[in-house]
């Protein structure tokens, strides 16, 4: 009996421990070893988290971080291991995850094939992939996965179609492939899932229209944007899709579409048609969509007026109509829209003066209304005081009056651009007051210093703002002095332009506190004095512009302490002494302009060694000495101007190595020897100016070979022979060979014939006879001499024409290295397309700006011209449909222009987010 109730015991005993010990059977030890294979395919783990972690064998893998697993079967059913920034490959051993229903990988880098295998896990109801760097094509075996519910793939670098499969999908009811290099059309199959309800494909290259077989469905969601889609949609698209909350389809060709016939869909949430060829009008009835949050109709060709009844649409929070042809005044109506944060009216024909009500909106926090016909001065109530307002953008219009005071009550602002309007009257005092200010923008306004100042006081107001990274106050009548509390900004500005704003006295010592600054421009105004040697500390600048002032003493050794400078431009000023040898330290350097200056000596050897130099001007100075072999080590060079100099000795033949030299002129000096034959392998000059040299010998017949060279003047030299005639110097532009007595060639080049054996031709004889019967040739020559002649010597009196561009604010300086960083050397992943002369790659700055870099191919014929021609347009030109350019890159391998990428934007904010889930 003792023995029976021993074993009885005994049996409840190992019961009891069965019970707690982790029961793992074949089944989900195969979990386990999956995963435990997920996590060796794992190169880099920067949160520890898996590496590092609780993914060990000896831990419950259900208690695993991410790992979520059935109660009763203790299987995997949700894996989540999103935003951790994982790097590596998947492993095949995934599909062994058979009770798996939820994989969650986004926002990681992930890269390789989509596996095959994931079409082994057939409970699987959500896949999302999106935000890695898979690539290839999508594996059509992933429609054997018939329970899935939504399958996010977007913001990879997929490429290839949508595979026809994905028609057969029973249950599928989003689908999200944008962000990748699909191309082709949208396939008509997808309307042949039944349960479709959103469908997100922007940012894939897409042509074609909307298939009809879409509209056969009652999408709640579309998403379509950045595409080459067109044609027009269907006038009863509202009946078909009768529940659509989110319509984006901007950044296409669209036409047509009355938006009268949208004024339907009663479910709208978010309406995005920006960046379309739509047309027409804003329909008053825009008010019958009651729950619409985002309407953005900008970069159209609407026209009309805002109507009054946009004042209705109380859920309203984004209003975007800008780069339109919209008129009229802005309606006080809108400023009943009480939960609106964002109104973007800029770039349309707007008129009259801005409603008071706008700024009673409390919860707004951008209001753009530059670049229209607005006038009156802005609302004068002291009363005005929106606690969100962060952005507030009026240039380029025609305000007037003074800027109000209650501006300092904005106490969230961070963006005051009112650049280019007729704002007078003293800068104010209590901008001080706004903690939170990044940028106050307002040059080319009338307004003033403090009356009876001899500081510019609003300057060291402004320092208390401890934020303020960009001051433009440039062609402003101040009249004031910088004052020493300028060094009050050494912690944040890195932008400070005042050109043209009639500033006078000395540039203060307390500059060189300014360690964050990166563009300096003072031209133009009344600054004396030397340049202050505590212009070294300025360490970040890349831009320094101090020409047309009245600056006197050397140029400071200090200078070469600015190793990140790329621009330095000092011209039209009195500077004395000569180049510092140093100058060779700056190896940044693209642009360096010392023209009109009172400087001498001899060129230090240093300045040659500057490869990444593209434009030199030290025109109208006293240089002397000669110019060296190590010329041609300056592969880059675009322009050269050395005229009006004391420069003697020979054209060095090393000059033919500057590839890229488009203008050289050493015009009004002392050069002595034979024009070197090398200057025929310059293929991309366009400009050569030799004349007042004492140049001897004959033209070379090389430069019969430069097919751009359109102005040649080689006048008052003591060349001799016969100018060569290729048939070229036909097309130029302008021309001289006039001084020089021994030339002969073509009567169109204004010098004699050359005589045949000895003795004269008969057409020269022809042309004797002919001068003596018409005397009144010679003297239309000889008025043209005259002329020339006067030309000339205006040109002595006046400051030479500077190549450089107009100051801009924004082209931060962006090195090659920088650009090869950005596209991962230029991969072929990145590449967005190619033509005749380039190709365009999408980059990622280290600041995280996307950039379109558009790459020209050095080896076809006319790549530099067409380069230069480009960059002179996107100089003269500026259209709110032209894409921007951030900046340039050139080098003696690479020419590059840095433009701005036109993103998709991330979906995640639309998928996600409260404000915009699509789901």
């Amino acid at each position: 009996m003792e023995k029976f109730i021993f074993i009885a015991f005994l049996d409840v005993m190992l019961a009891s421990l069965l019970m707690f010990q982790p029961i793992i059977c074949s089944s989900n030890f195969t979990d386990q070893v999956a995963l435990l294979h997920f996590k060796s395919a794992i190169k880099i783990d920067p949160t520890n988290t898996i590496k590092g972690g609780n993914w060990t064998a000896e831990a419950n893998f259900c208690e695993w971080i991410g790992v979520i697993c059935s109660n009763c079967k203790q299987r995997v059913t949700a894996l989540d291991l999103s935003h951790m920034g994982l790097h590596g490959r998947l492993s095949p051993y995934l599909g062994n995850l058979s009770f798996l229903a939820s994989l969650d990988l986004r926002n990681n880098s992930f890269y390789g094939t989509i596996l095959i295998e994931i079409s082994h896990l057939r409970r699987l109801k959500k896949l999302v992939l999106e935000d890695n760097q898979f690539a290839g094509n999508i594996p059509p075996n992933l429609a054997w996965c018939q329970n899935l519910e939504v399958m996010s793939l977007m913001m990879n670098r997929l490429t290839g179609s949508i595979p026809r499969e994905f028609g057969t999908f029973p249950k599928l009811q989003k689908l999200y492939l944008g962000s990748n290099d699909l191309r082709g059309q949208i396939p008509s199959f997808l309307g042949n899932i039944s349960t479709l309800q959103s469908i997100a494909l922007f940012n894939a290259s897409l042509t074609g229209s909307i298939p009809l077989a879409l509209f056969n469905r009652s999408l709640t969601n579309v998403v379509l944007m950045d595409n080459y889609l067109s044609g027009s949609l269907p006038s009863d698209l509202c009946y078909r899709w009768h529940d659509i909350q989110i319509l984006a389809l901007s950044g296409n060709q669209f036409s047509g579409l009355p938006l009268e016939m949208l004024t339907q869909c009663k479910e709208l949430l978010m309406l995005v048609l920006s960046d379309n060829r739509f047309q027409g009008t804003i329909p008053r009835e825009i008010d019958s969509l009651p729950k619409l949050r985002n309407l953005h109709l900008d970069g159209n060709n609407f026209t009309g007026t805002i109507p009054q009844t946009i004042g209705n649409m109380s859920s309203l929070r984004k209003l975007s109509l800008s780069d339109n042809q919209i008129g009229g005044d802005i309606p006080s109506e809108i400023g009943k829209l009480v939960n609106l944060n964002s109104m973007i009216l800029q770039h349309n024909l707007l008129t009259g003066e801005v409603p008071q009500e706008i700024f009673n909106i409390s919860s707004l926090q951008l209001l753009s209304l530059m670049d229209n016909s607005l006038s009156g001065s802005l609302p004068s109530s002291c009363e005005l005081s929106p606690p969100n307002l962060e952005i507030l953008l009026l240039s380029q219009n025609s305000f007037g009056g003074n800027i109000p005071q209650y501006i300092s009550n904005f106490t969230s602002l961070t963006i005051f651009n009112a650049w280019g309007n007729q704002l007078s009257g003293p800068i104010p005092m209590s901008l001080g007051n706004l903690k939170k200010l990044k940028g106050f923008l307002v040059g080319s306004n009338q307004l003033t210093g403090e009356p009876y100042d001899s500081e510019l006081g609003f300057l060291s107001a402004l320092s208390n703002c401890q934020s303020l990274q960009s001051l433009d106050l440039g062609e402003n009548p101040l009249r004031g002095s910088i004052p020493k509390s300028i060094k009050n900004f050494s912690n944040s500005l890195q932008i400070l332009v005042a050109q043209a704003a009639q500033i006078r006295g000395r540039i203060p010592e307390e500059m060189g506190f300014l360690k964050r600054l990166t563009l300096l421009a003072l031209s133009s105004n009344n600054l004396v004095g030397n340049i202050p040697l505590s212009i070294g500390g300025l360490e970040s600048l890349q831009r320094l512009y101090l020409d047309n002032n009245h600056l006197e003493g050397p140029l400071p050794d200090e200078i070469c302490y600015l190793t990140s400078l790329a621009e330095l431009v000092i011209w039209q000023n009195r500077i004395l002494g000569s180049i510092p040898n140093c100058i060779g330290n700056l190896s940044n350097l693209q642009k360096f302009l010392i023209s009109s200056n009172n400087m001498t000596s001899v060129i230090p050897v240093s300045l040659w060694s500057l490869q990444q130099l593209i434009f030199l001007n030290a025109s109208l100075n006293s240089f002397n000495g000669g110019l060296p072999l190590e010329i041609g080590k300056m592969r880059a060079m675009n322009s050269i101007d050395f005229s009006w100099n004391r420069l003697t000795g020979t054209i060095p033949s090393s000059i033919e190595e500057l590839e890229s030299l488009a203008c050289l002129n050493l015009s009004r000096n002392s050069f002595q020897g034979s024009i070197p034959q090398s200057i025929g392998n310059l293929k991309g000059l366009d400009f050569l100016d030799l004349s007042y040299n004492e140049l001897s010998g004959t033209i070379p017949k090389s430069m019969e070979g430069l097919p751009y060279l359109q102005n040649l003047n080689l006048s008052f030299n003591k060349l001799s022979g016969e100018i060569p005639n290729g048939g070229l110097f036909g097309n130029f532009s302008a021309l001289s060979f006039i001084g020089n007595e021994a030339l002969c060639g073509n009567a169109i080049f204004q010098v004699p014939h050359c005589k045949v054996n000895g003795k004269k031709s008969s057409r020269d004889k022809q042309l004797h006879l002919l001068y003596i019967m018409v005397p009144i040739v010679p003297a239309v020559l000889l008025v043209l001499v005259i002329c020339l002649l006067r030309k000339r010597g205006n040109t002595g009196k006046k400051a030479p024409v500077s190549v450089e561009n107009p100051l801009r604010i924004d082209h931060p300086i962006i090195s090659y290295r920088e650009l090869c960083s950005a596209t991962n050397n230029f991969s072929e992943s990145n590449l967005l397309g190619t033509g005749n002369f380039s190709s365009v790659y999408k980059g990622t700055l280290a600041n995280g700006i996307e950039v379109a870099v558009k790459v020209l191919n050095l080896h076809i014929e006319g790549t530099l011209k067409s380069f230069d021609a480009e960059c002179e347009v996107f100089r003269k030109i500026r259209h709110r449909n032209l894409v921007k350019v951030i900046s340039t890159c050139t080098n003696a391998d690479m020419r590059a222009l840095v433009l701005q990428y036109l993103p998709n934007g991330s979906l995640e904010k639309w998928l996600y987010s409260n404000n915009y889930n699509l789901a």
